[in-house]
């Protein structure tokens, strides 16, 4: 296998992400390469495809040869002191003499160094300078000052200044302080802590309790049952009843509320009292301190109704990365290069930069290919929804498009689809086969899942459905499918069983 030909398919199960980084890689490295509009996502050129077209996509990126843009480097302007007056070039000059610098020469940041002056600084952020243009001033951005926001490290470092004045529990409280993750529990064993800090557990322990009274209110936690206890002692609301409550969690999950009541011995009414307070709790105290860092799924295909019923498919062209061959300046350059080595390297430069421009159409055609195959084979879900969902396999759409199954499954990976019912991966269309009772067509194992649920969602108090009971209600359905694949799709879905949500509903009714 070529290295040409390894690029490729490691391009083919790339996400758009991982696409775009790759690309800016190879912009950096290759002289060759450059992007037709400067960056990413040209809206120009959005190609598209309808079902009922019997034409083959149209390429969605094209090899072109670049033109440099070429033009005169910008000339410096006047000097400074050849703007001034006689006497005030003379005394510049000697400043400069004296300073070993020019006065030209300075950044617009030390704009904050000028002498004092008496009422308002013209550099005062709160004061609207006038510019050159005769606007306001423009580094200056009101909006980016109110939306800053504190970190939770930040928040708790003021905290550690005044709570503790000794310089070796700062350092003992600045070193726990950077091991919290993102939602305020600290996950690191003390002991470990202690052995690099390379003092005793105690130490570590004492301080540990100091920062477990900062605010929020249960930061510094260990788990989730520390977390509440933290948070209810400086509500004064701990005692053994809600230590035993805090200590059997699972329980609390699993709605096993007898069992609780008589672990902690209290009535009905006192025990809905620990629960309201246990729920008003905060399980994540430090999440509220600076947004949390959450990649957004961006669809590689869009698929659109048309108005006579038919789908029409789209690539996104913000994810494409555009690039093209600068085909005019290899051809300056080669001209003045004598030396071999240079000439190899530029030959290498041109045939890399050619073999990822042809990748990359090629990608794009097999994104779209496959993406269409998909919606061919799968349009009942698109028109009436998951419960029409058809068994599907890679063979079978790599036998429709006359590709090798490994090509469909790295076209899949990672590849999302948005639909009119919301972005899928495109793996999601890719379901088991359950058996029919009736000798129809199959059921695809989603859908088959989807009415599982749909189920167990309409089903009452007095009657809960057991997994074999969903066996009946499926079998009269025309869908042949054992106990136990019942059992693993409910759990895979995260439903509890059938005496769980017995529980669950009483409760919620009582």
């Amino acid at each position: 296998m070529t290295p040409q030909l390894m690029q490729a398919i490691q391009l083919l199960q790339m996400s758009n992400l991982d696409l775009v980084a790759h690309v800016q890689k190879e912009l950096e490295s290759n002289p060759l390469l450059e992007t037709a509009t400067g960056e990413f996502g040209d809206q120009e050129d959005r190609r598209t495809q309808s079902l009922e077209s019997t034409n083959e996509p149209r390429e969605v990126s094209s090899e072109r040869s670049g033109e440099q843009a070429g033009g005169e480097d910008a000339q410096n302007g006047p000097d400074l002191a050849d703007q001034m007056g006689e006497g005030a070039a003379e005394h510049v000059e000697a400043i400069n003499q004296d300073l070993d610098a020019r006065l030209d020469n300075v950044f617009p940041d030390d704009a904050g160094s000028a002498p004092e002056q008496t009422g308002p600084q013209l550099n005062d952020p709160w004061m609207s300078t006038p510019s050159r243009n005769g606007g306001a001033n423009p580094d200056f951005n009101l909006e980016s000052i109110l939306a800053e926001t504190v970190s939770l490290v930040d928040h708790l470092e003021q905290q550690l200044s005044t709570a503790i004045a000794e310089p070796r529990g700062r350092i003992i409280g600045q070193f726990l302080i950077n091991e919290l993750d993102d939602h305020g529990y600290l996950k690191s064993d003390l002991t470990l802590v202690a052995n690099r800090l390379g003092i005793e557990t105690a130490e570590v322990e004492e301080v540990l309790a100091v920062l477990q009274t900062f605010e929020p209110s249960g930061v510094f936690a260990r788990d989730l049952a520390e977390c509440l206890a933290l948070q209810l002692k400086e509500k004064n609301r701990y005692d053994p009843a809600m230590a035993c409550l805090l200590n059997n969690l699972d329980l609390l999950a699993k709605r096993d509320f007898a069992t609780l009541k008589a672990l902690c011995k209290v009535d009905d009414e006192d025990f809905s009292e620990m629960v309201a307070e246990i729920r008003a709790l905060d399980p994540r105290p430090g999440s509220a301190f600076g947004p949390l860092t959450v990649q957004p799924v961006i669809p590689d295909v869009f698929v659109n109704q048309q108005a006579d019923g038919s789908w029409k498919l789209e690539l996104n062209s913000e994810t494409l990365p555009r690039v093209l061959v600068n085909r005019s300046y290899y051809a300056q350059v080669s001209k003045s290069t004598k030396d071999n080595k240079e000439k190899e390297f530029l030959i290498d430069c041109l045939q890399s930069a050619n073999w990822l421009v042809k990748s990359l159409d090629q990608r794009a055609q097999t994104i779209l290919k496959v993406a269409t195959e998909i919606v061919r084979q799968q349009d009942a879900f698109f028109a009436y929804g998951v419960a029409h969902l058809r068994p599907l396999n890679l063979k079978t759409v790599a036998d429709a498009i006359s590709m090798h199954e490994s090509t469909v499954s790295r076209v899949t990976s990672n590849k999302f689809i948005a639909t009119n019912r919301g972005v899928f991966e495109m793996k999601y269309f890719f379901t088991s086969a359950i058996s029919s009772t009736s000798g129809d067509d199959s059921h695809s194992a989603e859908a088959v899942r989807h009415r599982i649920k749909q189920a167990i969602d309409a089903e009452s108090v007095k009657k809960i459905l057991s997994d074999d009971a969903l066996v009946k209600l499926l079998r009269e359905e025309g869908i042949e499918i054992a106990r136990r694949t019942v059992a693993k799709y409910r759990e895979a879905m995260h439903i509890p069983s059938s005496v769980q949500r017995r529980r669950e509903k009483k409760a919620a009714l009582g």
